[in-house]
């Protein structure tokens, strides 16, 4: 970038920064949706007018604001990409420093400020090369663009699929305080572009991020924004994106660090928010290198930099883990249904925990009105099933339907008994009727426009304990990425909420069961999910080889009597084999550090055996 001219400004603004260098920032957490170029745009304009009235000088928006994150093959569409500048062009106007009326509580404030506004957007050379890029606009201007130089391409990311890297540091002055702009990924490695622009002078560092959640990736993050502080000798300005986009959930929890790595101001979990903060950078003491450009921002005046309404800086508390892991599921599934314009989702319900969890989050998520459960009891259903289903429904007020799956059934057995008749029954006729109950949702889904909501937890899709156009019919998976075992947690956790419990207890005390056979327990076909979920923790999400599972589960004095090789490689081999079944899944909610989706990409065709 070329240098620019250092716009002077008053003697008695140089002098006020000299004496205070107090800056005042606005964090823009929104949730914006992939695609919604328009929509965005105005998320973005509504932020850009309320940092404005709290007089910010700088208001930050995270990366890819305008087209929403992650954009994926869009970026291959050219007038997609055409249409994001179009809109950022449009955006830097609303920076300029004139009178302009604001939708706030006074309807006749209004402000000459000027304003400097960072937004993340795709930028495109002359080369057609493609960049994940901060626009740094003010007082109506492009000053500058920042280019992501660490394109992460591991997990649920593959930036390096459409992004060419950028190169330079880019820095930025705001009077006599300068500060670095980069995206990401950017901040996150201990040589990285954060700490090049600290070397060479920048006392205030902002980042722009879309980082999504996992359970625990919170103090990750903190602890890796503690640290880059504390290296750097700067302050810190992280903003994050908020909301859900397909199977991911963006948490927010955008935050402000002094030098020392101690917290100024966090934002709110999993929800939109506003995040302003005034920072005194005469802590800051960076020494510039003289080589790097600097391009120089103008602020319009210098009683904006004494006059200015007090704020109140806020630390937001973080949630607890199992509050954290179920807000996720909320915002998730809200987003997912609100952003795909269904109004109103069904719910098999079969008295189980799994779909008693799925109905409670959806009824959070999206009110009690846009939720429908149906229960669908067949012969193998006890009477203690079907009330809890009902009892559970009334517990939420949502609309209940009961439909009975017998006569289906039944019509199924005779249309099939001479082709059958000489084999006993087995899992056949169990995937019949979940394939039957899977048709019924659907029905109600095309007639009544309803998204249908699966029930099957991470357990089960691990190892194929789940039927094809069955219990996984459905267009979304809201604990596909939920261990049984937090299924029960958060169960658990959702009640203690409450005074008088949502899910009844006979749901959380019975033995888990699909009931789709005589006595039936999940039990009889797994190892119990206490034993069975640590195994496909270690495997899944750990990577880890039937020699280290072996050796983690060895340790467990409860497990002494059993053979525990043959039980860990039963498992592996259920895991292996089902990984047709979870290709045809629909998509759920991440919530684990892998989960199966973009995290999980085994070939369906794989004949590898560790064993």
């Amino acid at each position: 970038m070329s240098k620019l001219p250092v716009v002077s400004g008053k003697e008695e603004f140089r002098r006020v920064v000299k004496m205070r260098q107090t800056l005042r920032i606005a964090l823009a957490q929104i949730n914006p949706t992939v695609g919604d170029l328009d929509g965005n745009q105005k998320r973005i304009a509504e932020y850009i007018d309320r940092a404005r009235y709290l007089e910010a000088d700088i208001v930050v928006f995270p990366e890819l604001a305008i087209c929403g994150y992650p954009p994926e093959d869009l970026l291959y569409k050219e007038h997609f990409v055409k249409e994001n500048v179009r809109i950022l062009k449009e955006l830097t106007v609303m920076t300029r420093g004139r009178l302009r009326r604001l939708q706030t509580k006074s309807p006749g404030a209004s402000s000459a400020r000027a304003l400097t506004a960072i937004i993340g957007f795709v930028n495109i050379d002359k080369k057609k090369n493609l960049y994940n890029a901060a626009a740094i606009i003010h007082d109506g201007q492009l000053k500058g663009i920042i280019r992501k130089q660490d394109l992460p391409n591991y997990g649920v990311f593959d930036e390096k699929r459409y992004f060419t890297p950028g190169q330079k540091n880019g820095l930025f002055s705001w009077g006599e305080i300068s500060f670095g702009v980069n995206i990401c990924e950017d901040i996150w490695k201990n040589d990285g572009l954060s700490v090049q622009q600290a070397k060479a002078g920048a006392r205030l560092l902002i980042n722009i991020s879309s980082s999504p959640y996992h359970d625990g990736k919170i103090k990750i993050r903190e602890k890796m924004l503690r640290s880059r502080a504390r290296q750097t000798g700067a302050f810190v300005c992280y903003t994050n994106l908020v909301g859900g986009q397909d199977e991911l959930v963006f948490d927010g929890a955008s935050m402000i660090l002094n030098p020392e790595g101690k917290i100024l101001a966090c934002a709110r979990q999993f929800e939109e928010d506003l995040l302003v903060a005034d920072l005194n950078l005469r802590w800051s003491k960076q020494k510039r290198n003289s080589s790097e450009k600097i391009i120089a921002l103008a602020v319009s005046s210098a009683k904006f930099f004494l006059e200015k309404k007090t704020i109140e800086q806020r630390i937001h508390p973080l949630l607890e883990p199992l509050a954290e892991v179920y807000q996720a599921l909320v915002l998730g599934t809200r987003d997912y249904v609100r952003k795909n314009d269904f109004n109103k989702v069904v719910v098999g319900l079969s008295g189980g925990i799994d779909s008693a969890l799925v109905a409670v989050i959806a009824r959070d998520a999206l009110g009690k009105e846009n939720v429908v459960g149906v229960s669908m009891p067949s012969r193998f259903s006890s009477q203690e099933t079907k009330s809890d289903a009902q009892i559970l429904a009334n517990n939420l007020g949502i609309q209940f339907m009961q439909v009975s799956i017998e006569e289906i059934f039944n019509s199924y057995l005779s249309v099939l008994h001479r082709e059958f008749s000489d084999r006993p029954l087995d899992v056949t006729e169990e995937n019949l009727q979940a394939r039957i109950r899977g048709n019924i949702l659907m029905a109600f889904s095309n007639k009544f426009g309803w998204l249908v909501l699966t029930t099957g937890n991470k357990s089960e899709i691990a190892v194929g304990f789940c039927t094809l156009y069955g219990d996984m019919s459905g267009g979304f998976a809201v604990i596909k990425d939920v261990p049984k075992t937090k299924v029960y947690e958060l169960t658990r956790f959702r009640n203690s909420r409450e005074k008088t419990p949502l899910i009844p207890a006979s749901i959380l005390d019975r033995a888990p069961t699909a009931e789709l056979r005589e006595n039936q327990k999940d039990q009889d076909s797994l190892p119990p999910y206490e034993v069975l979920d640590p195994l496909l923790k270690s495997y899944v999400e750990e990577h880890h080889s039937f020699a280290q599972v072996w050796k983690e589960t060895a340790r467990k004095k409860d497990l002494a009597d059993r053979d525990i090789p043959r039980m860990i490689k039963e498992v592996i081999r259920m895991v292996d084999k089902s990984e047709y079944k979870r290709r045809q899944a629909p998509p759920g909610i991440k919530i684990s550090p892998r989960a199966f989706g973009k995290d999980w990409r085994l070939p369906i065709t794989n004949r590898y055996k560790e064993f």
